[in-house]
């Protein structure tokens, strides 16, 4: 089947003829196999006789317009956001301008799973907010390792993590935890425990930093901790107090190259949140905050106490949520993943009201029914229309993560390509789709930023037209995208 897009670029039914258009090979069947797939990264996979694929009819909306025509060098489309009036990203394109302007910071803070987790398509973004906007340092990040492979771009880490406990919400958890910021808190019972963090030794970002802040949990059987600056100690930190509540301790230092390290003093607990890592200046911060295996409804566990003062603390002016590739493969009701996502944005807009919001939805999650035969996740499609619906209900944007792949069972295609998009399990990107994505959603942020120079205010009036074409969710359409059969401010 034949498809002319002609010039519906710009157009939400332009990812909607895409789909239709690469419909009409990819319901056909499917062999894949690395000497046999056309590895193009404009053509699916080789197509042979091993199995069909089914991807899933959607109703209930229009999916993203196109900013730009599908490359003829990379997979991934580059969709922009949907939102209900095109100004969802408002309060971030203003904190833009007033980090372009010299006059404060612009602050993004991403929750998800393991997508995020890695910090690789976040450090994408961060390395090109500030190129563009300002550097005003990393943000937050654990100073001890929660598990073995916790890493983030542009910073160093190092701890002996073995010797503390991970504490955080887990699969069949029902009980709250005073978890922080990053909906981790690192103990230990030891002396002499260590975490460290210091600044990039290489490459043109990360290098240095002038504002340390530790978060850590006051209790009344608290211990001390010893921190070190460049080798040399600072201070000594009780965390000991009458009763149990978020602590903090601030340095401010020359912006340099800089180590900083914690190191328990005796066997009395110590509980550490998280450290901030910026430099008193203009520019942009972006806090990456994933959980490997994490679920959206696991921020409910956290306490309201503690998440509701650090959030605030951290002052976002765009909150994400990525989530729902975990959820894709969980049993429970729809309604119940509605009702606790539902709870999980209420808080954060509750908490933080002033700041955008941005739903990421799940990833293509193909399952493999025997081998080389691959067919789609139903339960993806409908948890993303729950997404969509919630984004929109709550004045956030949604961005479709199925949609920028190509549609349903695309994930196959991206592990076959060469070079692989994707990663042989058909759930995480490689590093050359996480870069993928990372351009993609800075470009839909970005949309509607206006010009330097000239404040976001001013170009409101102009917008009214167009953003009503962003107020997506319009009745009897099918979802586009998816591969439809048949003295700064801190």
């Amino acid at each position: 089947m034949g498809v002319r897009l002609g010039n519906l670029w710009g157009s939400p039914l332009a990812i909607v003829s895409l789909g239709l258009a690469l419909a009409g090979v990819w319901t056909l069947a499917y062999g894949a196999s690395t000497t046999s797939a056309d590895t193009s990264p404009r053509t699916p996979a080789a197509i042979g006789e091993a199995g069909a694929l089914r991807p899933n009819r959607s109703e209930e909306r229009m999916g993203p317009k196109l900013l730009e025509p599908p490359p003829s060098d990379a997979l991934g489309l580059d969709i922009a956001i949907e939102d209900r009036d095109g100004k969802s990203m408002k309060a971030l394109h203003r904190a833009l301008a007033r980090a372009a302007a010299g006059e404060g910071q612009a602050r993004l803070l991403v929750y998800g799973a393991s997508h995020v987790a890695s910090d690789l398509f976040t450090g994408h973004i961060r390395r090109e907010l500030q190129t563009r906007y300002g550097d005003a340092g990393h943000g937050f990040v654990l100073p001890v390792h929660p598990w073995r492979t916790y890493r983030h771009r542009d910073i160093n880490i190092e701890s002996d993590g073995m010797r503390w406990e991970t504490q955080r919400i887990r699969v069949g958890d029902a009980e709250v935890e005073r978890v922080g910021l990053a909906g981790i808190a690192m103990m230990s019972r030891r002396a002499g425990s260590f975490g460290a963090v210091y600044t990039a030794k290489e490459g043109e970002y990360g290098r240095t930093a002038g504002f340390f802040e530790l978060y850590y949990k006051q209790h009344p059987r608290g211990g001390d901790l010893d921190v070190f600056i460049d080798g040399r100690k600072a201070r000594r930190i009780s965390t000991r107090a009458r009763k149990v509540s978020p602590g903090y301790a601030t340095f401010r230092l020359p912006d340099a190259a800089h180590r900083f390290e914690i190191r328990t003093v005796s066997k009395r607990p110590v509980w550490v949140y998280g450290l901030v890592v910026e430099r008193d200046q203009p520019g942009v911060v972006v806090d990456t905050l994933g959980i490997n295996g994490s679920r959206a409804r696991y921020q409910l566990l956290w306490d309201d106490e503690v998440y509701r003062e650090h959030l605030q603390r951290r002052k976002p002016d765009l909150v994400v949520l990525a989530y729902g590739t975990n959820e894709s493969g969980d049993e429970s009701p729809l309604e119940d993943y509605e009702r606790d996502l539902r709870a999980v944005l209420e808080r954060m807009r509750s908490a933080v009201p002033d700041a955008s919001c941005l739903l990421i939805g799940p990833s293509d999650r193909p399952m493999q029914v025997e081998e080389r035969v691959f067919e789609d996740r139903e339960r993806t499609a409908r948890l993303i229309q729950v997404q969509h619906r919630l984004a929109l209900e709550q004045g956030c944007g949604f961005f479709d993560l199925v949609a920028f792949q190509g549609g349903a069972l695309s994930m196959v295609h991206w592990a076959a390509n060469d070079p692989a998009y994707a990663a042989q399990d058909h759930i995480h990107y490689t590093r050359v789709g996480y870069q993928r994505l990372g351009e993609v959603l800075l470009s839909a942020l970005l949309e509607g930023m206006p010009p330097s120079g000239e404040s976001v205010e001013s170009t409101e009036s102009s917008e009214s037209d167009a953003s009503a074409g962003s107020a997506l969710g319009v009745e009897g359409s099918v979802d586009a995208g998816t591969v439809v059969e048949g003295a700064l401010e801190r």
